[in-house]
Formats: C-alpha cells, structure tokens, sequence
C-alpha cells in the first residue's frame, strides 16, 4: 500500500481561491432576492398620531431656519455695514492683516449686538416670551415678532432702492409703508447698506490718501524713487489716525448713523 504523502503549502494555496469563489457565489445567490426587489427607506412620520407629524414638521422647520440663522443675523441687521466699513478702514491704513479678520468681525459683532439690542428686547417681550408660554401661535409670534425688524430696516432703507424691487417685483405701488412685502424691503435694505458702507469709506480713505500723495511727492524730491512710499507713509497713517483717535471717532460715527 502506498504511503499517503503530506500535504505541502502549494497544495493548500491553490484550494484558496476556489473556497473564496464558493463563498462569493452562495453570497451571491442568498441576496439575489434583496437586489431584485431594489432598495427601500421607509419613513415613518406618524400617521396614525397627527400630533407626532405636527412634532416632526416643526422640528424640520426648526432646523431650516437654524441653517439660515448666519445669513439671516447678516443682511437684516447693521453687520454688513460695520464690517465693510472696518473692512475699508484697514486698506487705507495698509496693515495688511492689522487688525486680524477675527478681531474685525468680533467687533463687528458686537457693535451688531450694541445697535440690535433694542429691536431684539422687542421680539423677545412681544414675540418669544408669549409663544414660549404657549400665549400666542407661531403666526402671530412671526407677525410680532418681525415686525420691529421690519421697521428698523425701514429706518435705514431709501425710498429709491425700495421702488426699485416693488418695479422689479411687479408689485402694485403700496399707499403705505405696512403693506410692502418683507421679501421686498429685505433686498432694498440690504442695497442701501452698501451703498452708505461705501460712501462712509470713501470719506475714510481721503486723508491718509492725501498722506500718500504727500510722502510720494517729498520721495520723488528727493530722488528716492526706488523706496515704496507705502512705507514709509505706514507710519505717518499710524500716527495721524492714534493722535485723531480714529477708532473712537469712526465706531462712534457708525453707531450714531442708526440712531
């Protein structure tokens, strides 16, 4: 009889890729069935208790108006003038990154809140208070509650740039301010914001303007041509805004166009 001989490593490894292929094709056959029929999602919203769907809805709505809260904050209240207005102040003092982005919008934002502060005690007393107590529904909170916003933006808009959406719009012409769209004095509101952010920056460009134009002239004077003037009127800029505390004058300046 003849000896049985060992079974060596060749022979096992060219029994791997078949035992791999069997279980490649029993996997196959057993979710056959499932990839026939094609995926499912199922998605319960409580139909059989109207209450749990009204819970899901305004927890959908909820988060919508999470995700827009950012823009919302930004072009309805006086952040986008603030910011463009510093925005222009550290160009025409040519620090580069002097004051850093962070510290800009972290003053921006808290002049937001210094100006806003009235108009949010408003929606807080009259809108937010009632409806937390279960007083008043979510229609008549957003009816009170936007109100105040509404007129504060009212307060700054021009009566041009409100004409130009009610046309664009196609709206009748309102015989009062009340019956204009929030659609309509939103876009308005936000057009006159950069327009006085930009007309306030011209004015702060003009002096250290002129401060270039002067250190440019005595450089080429002198024959210095090949010395930036940007340097060498830096310190000048930096001077003349410390002496004229320009950050008291221009934040105040700022603040005092709201009121």
């Amino acid at each position: 009889m003849e000896a049985r001989r060992p079974m060596g490593t060749a022979d096992r490894l060219w029994r791997l890729p078949i035992l791999l292929g069997a279980v490649c094709l029993l996997t196959a056959i057993w979710i056959a069935p499932a990839w026939a029929a094609g995926p499912s999602v199922s998605l319960d919203l409580g139909s059989d208790a109207p209450k749990q769907t009204a819970v899901v809805i305004q927890i959908l709505l909820l988060l919508t108006i999470l995700s827009l809260a950012p823009a919302l904050f930004i072009m309805v209240t006086s952040f986008t003038r603030i910011v463009i207005v510093l925005s222009f102040l550290r160009q025409a003092l040519g620090t580069q990154a002097v004051p850093p982005n962070q510290v800009l919008l972290s003053l921006a934002l808290f002049l937001t809140l210094f100006i806003m502060a009235p108009v949010g005690q408003t929606v807080y007393s009259q809108a937010l208070q009632p409806l937390l107590a279960e007083q008043i529904s979510y229609e008549d909170a957003w009816t009170k509650g936007i109100e105040p916003v509404r007129g504060f933006m009212l307060r700054q808009v021009r009566e041009k740039d409100l004409e130009l959406f009610v046309s664009l719009g196609k709206l009748p012409k309102p015989e009062r301010v009340e019956q204009i769209p929030t659609h309509v004095v939103i876009p308005a509101f936000i057009l006159s914001e950069l327009r006085v952010a930009f007309q306030i920056g011209f004015l702060i460009y003009i002096p250290f303007l002129i401060v270039d134009m002067v250190v440019a002239s005595v450089l080429m004077s002198m024959g210095m041509m090949l010395l930036p003037p940007v340097v060498i009127s830096l310190p000048f800029k930096l001077i003349l805004f410390v002496l004229a505390d320009g950050w008291y004058l221009v934040v105040g300046s700022m603040v005092r166009s709201f009121q």
